[in-house]
């Protein structure tokens, strides 16, 4: 899984799911500056509620 895809999907589907978050927190000693970025990007949608936390549905 990659930051940058994460956010466009979340960003396109307005839906974050636990696991995704889980693996934000666990890979974050690992982002470089931009994917810091994007993931308090992240974080400030689901703040303003432009995002959250649920599930998808696969079609």
């Amino acid at each position: 899984m990659e930051i940058g895809t994460l956010f466009l999907q979340s960003n396109l589907t307005g839906i974050i799911t636990l696991s995704e978050l889980d693996w934000i927190t666990t890979h974050q000693s690992n982002f470089t500056r931009l994917e810091e970025s994007i993931a308090i990007k992240l974080g400030r949608m689901l703040d303003a509620g432009s995002v959250n936390i649920g599930c998808r549905l696969k079609s």
